[in-house]
């Protein structure tokens, strides 16, 4: 047997999310047809985490095993040449039989691009964008401090997901230049996230930015640990798992 890591990306748009459906089109049902097109026989992709319907990546890490030696084999070259235009194998190698894409995981990073014309969207970045519109920066930074560091997220996951804990810790949040004049990214880098936990967060940013929300608010939506106090999950397509660290 071999263990393989992959780094995908992949454009999410025409995805409905990660994880394998019935009657849908998904990244790891892609990857499970190309794989069963190579092999011969079914293999289970695991994924870092389960991206959302729309939401994109630029480093996805998975890997899988294959019931003989296939360390020499060319699977970067092999799997792109069966899988469609909007999912890319960018790096494919042999790991120890311990690694797992999930669980060894110690912190993902992922961006949200926003978009602040008014007037128009331009066609090529709909995709990638949210079009909230004016914000002021100043107020969002001063947001994004109260969030950072360790603190109990629960008021910004969505319901969906079982977990043990909804502690996280945070160790950025950062904006950046985007790909036009029109645009701001925001990276957010910690050691997990919830259930559409960065949307959520952005949602809180882009009220701080708009005037709806005070920074104190802010606060006081953390600390309540109440989904229901904060603002409304933000579209998919501005979202990009962008790294996952080891």
């Amino acid at each position: 047997m071999t263990r393989i890591r992959l780094t995908v990306a992949y454009e999410g748009t025409e995805f409905c999310g990660w994880q394998v459906q019935p009657a849908d089109r998904t990244v790891q049902g892609e990857l499970e047809r190309a794989l069963l097109t190579i092999l011969g026989s079914e293999v289970r992709v695991h994924g870092s985490g389960r991206t959302d319907s729309g939401v994109h990546a630029l480093g996805q890490v998975v890997h899988f095993d294959t019931p003989d030696d296939r360390t020499e084999f060319p699977w970067r070259r092999s799997l792109n040449a069966i899988l469609p235009r909007d999912v890319r194998v960018l790096d494919a190698s042999p790991v120890s039989g311990d690694f797992h894409a999930r669980y060894g995981a110690r912190s993902k990073t992922y961006e949200y691009c926003l978009w602040h014309e008014r007037e128009f969207c331009l066609p090529q970045r709909r995709r990638f964008v949210w079009d909230c519109g004016p914000v002021d920066f100043a107020r969002m930074e001063a947001a994004a401090e109260v969030l950072m560091g360790e603190h109990d997220f629960a008021a910004f996951q969505n319901v969906g997901t079982d977990v043990g804990s909804t502690v996280r810790t945070i160790a950025d949040i950062s904006r950046h230049h985007g790909l036009t004049a029109h645009e701001s990214v925001w990276r957010f880098t910690a050691d997990g996230f919830l259930k559409q936990m960065v949307r959520n967060l952005v949602g809180c940013l882009v009220a701080c930015g708009r005037g709806k929300l005070s920074v104190g608010e802010v606060r006081a939506i953390l600390e309540s640990g109440d989904r229901t106090l904060a603002p409304a999950t933000v579209p998919p397509q501005g979202l990009t798992l962008v790294r996952v660290e080891y």
